[in-house]
């Protein structure tokens, strides 16, 4: 057998049947969010994407993205470890490649047709694909393959990897939407005391706010507060890669339709809060947020944002919400659980590679929280 890699750096030169190998089977992998990434990636992101081929037979595909740090400061605490933290990044990685999506938390770098390809040689195929990258595209001083988990993750111990380090940071938080869900009260009921009534004191301080879906009009009619109200998020995150364009969240609509959903909050005209998901077949993803940090804290916006996030979940008889690796703990009083995910990292500097193993402990967010059990 015979396997053939392929490198895209537009959407227009992937293969017609794209979607029905890759693309259908998990949404951040297809054609319409690789339009997305073409028209709208932060400004120090670059995105390629990689074909597998058995014979002449597509029979997987990933996702590359290319990061500069040399113009973006990674950490935003002005504290002073922050500030040697950015320099330890300045010094040792100025780029990285990553196999995987830096946008979002989860294996959603690559797909393979698993009835065509073992496990086994999959994992090779991905290290051959790393190194067609780095030899035909450009080389970055660190490479990363991002968000796996424990099952796959198992598969990069050959000797292709013996020059990798296997790392892991902050859990994905996930909520499985349980069988006997058929209502938001449903949800509630099987949560103690103690966390229903929480969540219905902030359901109760959000009264006069209107929720309502943003549609592709709506959502270029209130672009400038959606793209500050995201900022002001952003900007306060300890830990930030990138910023996102401008025109991102009209090009999510644009190209994913129905399967990108943005809700925002309302006090009167004013938009003081959004949240977007993205549907990936039974899964949701929520997406990016943002709000009004003086309206989040009297309104408690956050977590009527998680606690929406599962009545639209419920009420479409979805099965999942990724909620992601950030606000570990709120996630958790929600009923969110950690799922431990990993990723594996090298220097193309062979002597820096042989300390980054202590280095990048060292600079990689990590966050104390109490894991909350809200179910009876």
């Amino acid at each position: 057998m015979t396997y053939y890699l392929k490198i895209y750096d537009t959407v227009f030169g992937l293969p017609e049947n794209w979607n029905s190998v890759v693309g259908n089977h998990n949404i951040m992998l297809s054609e319409e969010y690789f339009n997305v990434l073409e028209n709208s990636s932060p400004c120090n992101m670059k995105c390629f994407f990689m074909g597998f081929f058995l014979e002449d037979e597509l029979i997987g595909g990933a996702l590359f993205q290319y990061l500069n740090f040399e113009d973006h400061r990674i950490f935003r605490n002005k504290k002073e470890d922050f500030k040697v933290k950015n320099l330890i990044v300045k010094w040792f990685v100025k780029d990285i490649m990553i196999l995987g999506n830096n946008m979002l938390t989860g294996q959603n770098g690559f797909y393979f047709d698993f009835s065509k390809i073992t496990v086994e040689n999959a994992a090779v195929l991905l290290e051959n694909a790393v190194r067609k990258m780095q030899n035909e595209i450009r080389k970055t001083s660190f490479v990363i393959f991002k968000d796996y988990q424990l099952s796959f993750a198992s598969s990069f111990q050959n000797k292709s990897y013996r020059n990798y380090f296997t790392f892991s940071v902050q859990p994905n938080m996930m909520m499985k939407v349980r069988e006997n869900w058929n209502s938001f009260e449903d949800y509630t009921n099987d949560l103690t005391k103690k966390y229903r009534t929480r969540i219905r004191s902030a359901r109760n301080k959000i009264a006069g706010i209107e929720k309502r879906e943003l549609h592709s009009s709506d959502i270029q009619a209130n672009g400038p507060d959606i793209y500050d109200l995201y900022r002001n998020v952003a900007e306060n995150a300890p830990f930030n890669t990138f910023f996102l364009s401008e025109n991102h969240f009209e090009k999510m609509k644009e190209n994913l339709k129905d399967k990108f959903k943005m809700y925002g909050y309302f006090s009167g005209e004013k938009l003081i809060g959004f949240y977007t998901i993205i549907l990936n077949n039974k899964d949701i993803l929520p997406y990016f947020l943002g709000y009004d940090e003086d309206c989040q804290k009297e309104k408690q916006l956050y977590m009527n944002m998680l606690t929406d996030m599962i009545e639209f979940a419920i009420d479409e008889k979805k099965s999942k919400i990724i909620f992601g690796r950030t606000a570990l703990e709120i996630k958790s009083t929600v009923g969110a659980e950690p799922v431990e995910i990993f990723g594996l990292f090298r220097h193309n500097n062979f002597f820096i590679n042989s300390v980054m193993k202590n280095i990048v402990p060292s600079v990689t967010p990590k966050t104390k929280w109490i894991q909350r059990r809200p179910f009876k």
